[in-house]
């Protein structure tokens, strides 16, 4: 009788693809001037990003009109949540703290709001590549011998993970009928229009320079309009504990991009816990059928 075989998933590479590309978005700012706000920053990122991939969502007739108000809206909210906690949670507790946290959360909470709203039943194998994903991540922040956390900041980065998860879930019914590049589209620029009076409050001066410009153009065309395109595609296809699972490629690729772009060493424990978090990713990008 013929074996199963392992083969990779289609929609897991799409969602892996998008993370690398928003992985590089604390490496953008690290490279960018002087005075560079992280909450404007978010603001951006959909102000610009959103209408963009709009725009070409429209033009390719990848929008349906008919699309349900009530998710949309929920993901456009839980976007707009996810800026400021993020990057609220990173000021606070750290870039790596923070960063982990958030997306190491967000397949818990994927996982549970998937089954209380979906019914989608997380099963062995998901359970399996998150342990080894979060274990992962645990050692590849905590490499550096261990740091002081920030309540406040743990907290903020725990909502982050909540507000992803609320936009996989809300997003993933809406991606079965209508094509993903316009489901995306709207609950982005809906986020990007939530977020607009934080343009009032935050410091926008560095976004004149050159420097400036360029980064802001890369993180709202790159990480955002081209990243959740390829997100919205490939989210179609899997579960969300999967999906959420799978976007802690962004802190992978974070640390990489750190290492080999601003000169950052990885202890020998954060090599290890780079090693395992891949593996966890392996796992979940990676589906069993029979021949």
């Amino acid at each position: 009788m013929p074996g199963r075989r392992t083969t990779l998933d289609g929609g897991a590479v799409l969602v892996a693809l998008s993370m690398v590309l928003i992985g590089s978005t604390g490496t953008a700012q690290a490279l960018g001037p002087d005075g560079i706000d992280p909450l404007i920053v978010g603001v951006l990122r959909l102000g610009i990003g959103g209408p963009v991939l709009l725009g070409a969502a429209v033009a390719l007739g990848q929008v349906s009109w008919s699309m349900p108000r009530g998710p949309l809206l929920v993901a456009a909210v839980a976007m707009a949540a996810y800026q400021p906690t993020f990057f609220g949670g990173v000021d606070r507790a750290g870039v790596a703290v923070g960063t982990i946290v958030a997306l190491g959360s967000a397949p818990v909470f994927g996982g549970a709001l998937g089954l209380l709203v979906r019914g989608e039943r997380p099963g062995r194998r998901w359970g399996v590549a998150t342990l080894l994903a979060i274990g992962g991540g645990g050692l590849l922040v905590g490499g550096d011998g261990g740091v002081g956390l920030d309540p406040g900041g743990v907290v903020l980065a725990l909502g982050a993970g909540l507000s992803y998860a609320v936009f996989a879930v809300a997003t993933r019914g809406v991606l079965e009928e209508h094509p993903p590049p316009g489901v995306m589209a709207v609950a982005l620029t809906g986020g990007g229009v939530l977020l607009t009076p934080f343009l009032l409050v935050g410091q926008t001066a560095w976004v004149g320079t050159g420097c400036g410009l360029a980064v802001s153009l890369w993180l709202a065309l790159v990480t955002t309009a081209l990243a959740y395109g390829l997100y919205g595609f490939g989210a179609a296809r899997l579960p969300v504990a999967t999906t959420t699972t799978v976007t802690l490629t962004e802190p992978l690729t974070a640390s990489m991009l750190g290492l080999v772009v601003l000169g950052e060493r990885l202890a020998a424990v954060s090599v290890a816990g780079a090693l395992l978090l891949a593996a966890g990713l392996v796992v979940a990008g990676t589906s069993r059928r029979s021949p």
